[in-house]
């Protein structure tokens, strides 16, 4: 009886997995045939979302996640010809900006939400910055936040950015109009399999140094080098671009749990208050960035939206919207980010507590 028990799990765990892509797929390809925008990543998505907070036992396979930010970090970096890369070396000031602003973006939303949910301002800050949510989980949990709600809050940002955006931008008929495009066009069974074989390579180096969202830099660590220097494997396919969005939406639909709507309405309301404030500053100055830089303001907008690295240049391919300079924003928002946040948090507890002569800048509540 043991043995038949631990036979079992496995093949009910594979059937969960097969179920949840399949049912990813179907979406996918219905959200297409409906001209959505995105559709290979908003509808498995929504469709796994849906089906786990009404009670349904799948989930996509652990892995999920990793394969999908692999093949599209490998298909952005094939947009940083040496033209691009000498384009976005020149706005190095701007990607700061965008990085500081993120901090301080991250901090007025997360004291927001503090205040709306009733949480300690060390949960509401880390579950705010825009770092990612496995990233900020673990660094919030080093300074005492609830990592459930960090986690939560952080999945749900990243589900709201990828709903609104896109949808925005088809709404108001935003194209694109920037004429980049990738530096190798022509698919070669051969060298793709080249291609991605060295982007693995970068993902496995890039975990092994325990780099945040290993899978996506790395793989542009490698593609980018590789563009830049003229050196044309293939062109990433249409049909793999697609799976990897399908995906990414899968594993972020598999984020969420049937009690994540029950007993948290306050916490779920004040989520989505501080991200839509979040939102609304972040295209602010998205606008005026673009003013002072004469960067197209659609694009700055994409840039500057606190959501995912792969989900907003998903975005910006596949509405044609600068993808390297959207790509480039993000990236470096995501290095800043997870490179200042804590040391940078300590600092501020450090002086609240010397100020006050009491606890640090939030005790957190059990």
């Amino acid at each position: 009886m043991f043995r038949m028990t631990r036979l079992r799990q496995p093949l009910l765990q594979l059937f969960q997995w097969s179920t949840a892509l399949a049912v990813g797929a179907l979406a996918g390809f219905a959200c297409a045939r409906l001209r959505t925008p995105i559709p290979w990543m908003l509808g498995p998505l929504f469709a796994l979302a849906l089906l786990r907070i009404s009670g349904f036992e799948i989930a996509s396979p652990p892995i999920a996640r990793q394969a999908g930010q692999w093949i599209i970090g490998t298909a952005l970096g094939l947009y940083f010809t040496p033209t691009v890369v000498h384009q976005v070396a020149g706005i190095w000031a701007a990607l700061l900006a965008g990085a500081a602003f993120a901090i301080g973006m991250g901090y007025v939303s997360g004291i927001l939400l503090a205040q709306l949910a009733g949480i300690d301002r060390t949960t509401g800050i880390f579950a705010s910055v825009p770092g990612g949510a496995t990233e900020m989980s673990t660094l919030g949990e080093r300074f005492g936040a609830r990592v459930d709600r960090v986690a939560a809050a952080q999945s749900l940002r990243i589900l709201l950015v990828v709903a609104i955006v896109p949808a925005t931008y088809a709404l108001v008929g935003v194209h694109g109009a920037d004429a980049y495009v990738a530096g190798a066009t022509v698919f070669d069974a051969r060298g793709y399999a080249l291609l991605m074989a060295a982007t693995l390579g970068g993902c496995m180096i890039a975990t092994a140094l325990r780099l945040p969202n290993p899978f996506i830099l790395g793989s542009l660590a490698i593609a980018i080098p590789l563009t830049a220097a003229n050196v044309e494997l293939s062109a990433v396919p249409q049909l793999a671009s697609n799976a990897g969005q399908c995906l990414l939406g899968c594993a972020l639909g598999s984020r969420f749990q049937r009690d994540f709507l029950t007993g948290a309405h306050r916490f779920v309301g004040a989520v989505v208050i501080s991200v839509l404030l979040a939102m609304v500053l972040s295209a602010l100055f998205g606008v005026g960035l673009a003013y002072a830089s004469g960067i197209y303001p659609a694009t700055l907008v994409l840039g500057t939206t606190p959501g995912g690295v792969a989900e907003m240049c998903i975005t910006a391919k596949v509405l044609q919207l600068g993808v390297p300079l959207v790509t480039a924003f993000h990236v470096t928002r995501v290095v800043v980010l997870l490179t200042v946040t804590a040391p940078l948090f300590a600092h501020l507890q450090a002086r609240q507590a010397a100020r006050h002569h009491a606890s640090p800048l939030d005790t957190p509540r059990k």
